[in-house]
């Protein structure tokens, strides 16, 4: 197996705790048309260590890999709404948000690898 998959793995199961132990950071960013965005954190969180973990096995690496490539396109639009939106963005330079927008397309790319 890569490291680089071990790489991938840990970004996820990293991401999925902090959505767990800080779900109002996560709160902050998202778009208000989403409902129940509390829920929406949680489970986001719990399925990126979910498919943090899946993608280290055989027999779940497919699922998982999927799993991961979907919810990324899922979060394009929290994204957009932190480029867009002031107080979504944290205040962070319209540069950082930009390279995390495009980070995304690297990281889409980066799980499909192992489709």
């Amino acid at each position: 197996m890569s490291w680089h998959l071990y790489i991938l793995s840990f970004i996820f199961i990293l991401a999925g705790v902090f959505h767990l132990i800080r779900p109002k950071a996560f709160m902050r960013i998202m778009p208000l048309y989403l409902p129940k965005r509390k829920v929406l954190v949680y489970l986001s969180g719990i399925g990126e260590i979910a498919a943090g973990i899946g993608i280290l096995f055989i027999q779940t690496k497919a699922l998982a890999t999927w799993s991961i490539i979907i919810m990324l396109i899922l979060f394009f639009p929290v994204h957009i709404h932190m480029l867009i939106n002031k107080k979504a963005g944290l205040n962070l330079p319209k540069s950082i948000l930009m390279f995390r927008l495009v980070l995304q397309f690297g990281l889409l790319y980066w799980a499909y690898q192992y489709v």
